[in-house]
């Protein structure tokens, strides 16, 4: 909305430039809710009047000046009826400005750039609980007008405050977020660890690996003795490590061992004793001894 002169031209807006003494929503006689969850605050009537005057541009936003502390912010306007020289502001903005209640807070217009990126660090891993936050920001943020740098802001969800600090946002240190469209991230919440990996199984004692086998137990097949075809004797004995690595694995625990690449098939054999050093002596045995018979039986001559 523009006001023109004599000769058609637009009149440039005049700055805003007031103090009001600021109290929390809880000294609000209204819908305390609608003022608390958001970052709009209530003015009195006679500054809407003056603004109008001075051809403001909307949409109104506002920068707000603790001046004793060097501390400001950014909001927007939700109604024009406070008392005449008071303003009605969210708790979680006072806390930002370190104001108490009657306090007073230098407040000036303030045209701001359309937010393109924002970034949010929870101030507590409950936030992780949330199984959709970015839909829960963007609802929140619908009672926003604009964002601050380091602003620590409240997100009211399932009757639960959740603080998010505003890590990063673009084009500028205080953007506009009305009607935009803008890109979210979230940084890691506050205090949250990432989840330690387990070390390999080097760092582990010989004897840990070898309690995380357990005892053969039960029927095992292909356990008796075999012959070669040539007649030639097989060392059957196995190395006690070649048997470890043959040992089934007890389920639920991970193969430290694994090479990327390579299938192993663990089959369950006895484990055999450690004072055992040879195989006994089988007997000998020759391929192709026995009787063979004919299928076809012989012609008898007559």
């Amino acid at each position: 909305m523009f006001s023109f002169n004599m000769f058609g031209e637009p009149l440039q807006p005049r700055p805003f430039n007031t103090h009001y003494r600021c109290y929390s929503v809880s000294m609000f006689p209204g819908d305390k809710q609608a003022v608390e969850n958001g970052g709009k605050i209530i003015m009195p009537p006679s500054a809407l009047d003056v603004l109008t005057r001075l051809n403001i541009v909307y949409p109104m936003l506002f920068k707000l000046t603790n001046q004793r502390a060097n501390r400001h912010t950014h909001c927007g306007v939700l109604e024009f009826v406070a008392d005449e020289g008071k303003v009605y502001i969210p708790y979680w903005m006072m806390r930002n400005l370190l104001l108490d209640e009657g306090d007073l807070v230098h407040i000036e217009s303030q045209s701001l750039p359309v937010a393109t990126f924002s970034k949010f660090e929870p101030q507590s891993v409950e936030f992780l609980d949330i199984t959709n936050p970015k839909a829960v920001l963007e609802n929140a943020l619908r009672n926003f007008a604009c964002l601050t740098l380091d602003d620590v802001i409240a997100l009211n969800y399932n009757d639960r405050i959740y603080e998010m600090r505003v890590l990063e946002v673009k084009p500028g240190n205080a953007v506009s977020i009305i009607e935009c469209d803008m890109n979210v991230e979230f940084a890691a919440p506050v205090g949250y660890q990432e989840p330690e990996r387990m070390d390999s199984a080097a760092a582990l004692p010989e004897d840990d690996k070898e309690e995380m086998l357990h005892e053969p137990t039960g029927f095992y097949s292909f356990q008796g003795s075999g012959n070669r075809l040539d007649g030639k004797k097989k060392n059957l004995q196995l190395p006690q490590e070649e048997l470890l690595k043959r040992h089934p694995r007890q389920r639920g625990i991970p193969d430290y061992d694994y090479e990327v690449g390579l299938i192993k098939f663990w089959r369950k054999v006895p484990k055999v004793a450690e004072t055992e050093t040879k195989v006994e002596e089988q007997e000998e045995f020759e391929s192709f001894q026995g009787k063979g018979t004919s299928l076809r039986q012989a012609k008898t001559r007559k």
